[in-house]
C-alpha cells in the first residue's frame, strides 16, 4: 500500500500543478499498489476544489484512482502528538506518517521534509520506478 500524501493528491487532480506530471508518472509506476490517505489528507486535498465549486468532480477523481480513506485507529491523537513532537512537522504530515506507519505502507510525497521524517521512522518512500 501506499500512503499519499496532499501534495500528491492535488498535483494529480490539477493539470496546471507544477507536479502533475510527477504525480501522475508516481501513480502510474505504482499501479499495482493499493493507494490510501488519511481523512485529514483527503480534506487538505479537497479544499481548492470545494472553493471552486468542483468537490463533487474531485471526490470522483479520487474514487477512480482509487484512492482509499484509512480511517484514524483509536488511540490516534497520542500518537500524533508524539510524531508530532519528535518529527516537528505539521500536523496533516504527521497523519501521513501515522498512516503508513498503522497500514505498513509507503510515504508518496513532494514535501521533501516530510520525505525525510518517513525516511528517519524508517518507513518506505514510493518513487516512479516499481522497485
Amino acid at each position: 500500500m501506499i500512503v499519499l500524501d496532499a501534495s500528491v493528491l492535488i498535483a494529480q487532480l490539477d493539470a496546471s500543478d507544477r507536479h502533475h506530471a510527477k504525480a501522475r508518472s508516481l501513480l502510474e509506476a505504482n499501479s499495482g499498489e493499493q493507494l490510501g490517505a488519511s481523512p485529514i489528507t483527503l480534506a487538505e486535498t479537497l479544499v481548492s476544489p470545494a472553493r471552486a465549486g468542483r468537490l463533487e468532480d474531485a471526490q470522483a477523481a479520487l474514487q477512480r484512482l482509487g484512492v482509499r480513506e484509512l480511517p484514524l485507529a483509536e488511540g490516534s491523537p497520542g500518537r500524533l502528538a508524539r510524531l508530532r513532537a519528535e518529527v516537528s512537522l505539521k500536523m496533516p504530515d504527521c497523519c501521513v506518517l501515522l498512516a503508513a506507519q498503522d497500514y505498513d505502507a509507503s510515504v508518496a510525497s513532494f514535501d521533501s521534509q516530510l520525505l525525510e521524517a518517513a525516511r528517519r521512522l524508517e518507513l518506505k518512500s514510493a518513487s516512479t520506478r516499481q522497485s
